[in-house]
């Protein structure tokens, strides 16, 4: 189906200044936590994907080998991760996500959460039900 442009122009325009918004709010939220933005990425990929090495990790996040060391280095100092030796091949180092990683993890989801929920405070509820159905639904087309 062929939408018009000026209504993709403006799904466009919206999207990016809601992602904005988000990046925006979400460093306010961090800035109450002692982790870097960085880091916040970094223990998420490891809360909803599992123990990964440096090189997984650095992938994921469009940071080159060395940057995702420095950063492992920090985040084991601050105990929230830990290096571990796979038990298969020994070789192989993985990050683990330690308990203090995942509990600065949920305050932050938590918090992000609080002021989403605040904002949609004024949309009924089949407005609300209608959004997330249409961004499960572009979120689903955009990672076929």
């Amino acid at each position: 189906m062929k939408h018009s442009p000026e209504q993709i122009k403006e799904i466009e325009y919206v999207l990016r200044k809601i992602s904005g918004i988000i990046k925006q709010k979400g460093r306010e939220i961090l800035s109450e936590f002692p982790i870097t933005p960085p880091q916040f990425v970094a223990l998420q990929w490891l809360n909803e994907e599992g123990d990964m090495t440096i090189g997984e990790l650095s992938n994921k996040m469009y940071l080159a080998f060395s940057t995702t060391t420095d950063l492992v280095d920090r985040m084991e100092k601050n105990g929230l991760v830990e290096r571990i030796r796979d038990q298969k091949d020994r070789r192989v180092v993985r990050i683990h996500l330690l308990n203090k990683g995942k509990e600065i993890i949920n305050e932050v989801l938590e918090t992000r959460r609080a002021y989403l929920a605040h904002i949609l405070e004024s949309m009924s509820q089949e407005e609300v039900n209608q959004m997330a159905i249409s961004l499960q639904q572009l979120f689903k087309k955009m990672n076929e």
